[in-house]
């Protein structure tokens, strides 16, 4: 087997059909969680006014941060699936996690100023 061949691989029509088309039903399903998230926190926020406005802050950032981290996993398999060779899956695979760690991270600081800033408004006494 010539060494192009050890290193080539290719998914089969069909299988690349199906997998194409979980990856849709995936990202549909994902839109329809959604909207019931923000639907959700929409009914939660309407209990208190100082909790309401951080409880708003809160669930809007994690409703962008759970879109924007289901959205990057949705590229990554959809981007698996047109992948030419083992050494494109791993520097796909490499490429991905960096990007997730660092997001991570970001989203991690982010969400902590949001809910301490929450937690301090909501501790404020009320003159």
């Amino acid at each position: 087997m010539s060494e192009e061949g050890r290193d080539r691989f290719e998914i089969p029509k069909e299988m690349r059909s199906i997998a194409e088309a979980s990856v849709d039903q995936a990202r549909k399903a994902f839109e329809k969680f959604v909207t019931s998230v923000q639907q959700t926190a929409g009914s939660i926020e309407e209990r208190g006014a100082t909790v309401r406005a951080g409880a708003k802050d809160v669930s809007a950032k994690a409703i962008s941060y759970a879109e924007k981290n289901v959205q990057a996993s949705l590229d990554f398999a959809e981007n698996l699936l047109h992948a030419k060779d083992l050494s494109e899956v791993m520097r796909l695979h490499s490429e991905y996690v960096q990007s997730q760690m660092r997001s991570l991270a970001e989203q991690a600081s982010e969400m902590g100023q949001i809910v301490s800033k929450a937690a301090m408004e909501a501790a404020k006494p009320k003159i």
